[in-house]
């Protein structure tokens, strides 16, 4: 201490001690906050790549059903008129 208070040398030396370990662990609690965020944001980062397949699959479906479709839809008449003029080529 470098001067004498009426502050009672015990109670000056709890505080100091206090501040210095306040001060010592914030670095440590400011990177483990920063491990913390980052890995929350790669989770949520990978459950979006998921979600994204899911989309893209489902949309890959819906176009190969609709092409069946419509390729079950298209009558032998109007098949065999369309090869006929290309034969003839």
């Amino acid at each position: 201490m470098a001067f004498p208070t009426s502050v009672n040398d015990m109670v000056t030396d709890a505080v100091t001690q206090t501040n210095v370990q306040v001060l010592g662990s914030g670095p440590a609690l400011a990177e483990g906050n920063l491990y913390q965020a980052t890995s929350q944001a790669m989770g949520a980062s990978a459950l979006n790549a998921a979600t994204a397949q899911q989309q893209t699959n489902v949309t890959s479906n819906a176009s190969t059903t609709m092409g069946v479709a419509t390729l079950y839809s298209i009558s032998t008449a109007s098949v065999g008129a369309a090869t006929s003029g290309i034969e003839s080529i």
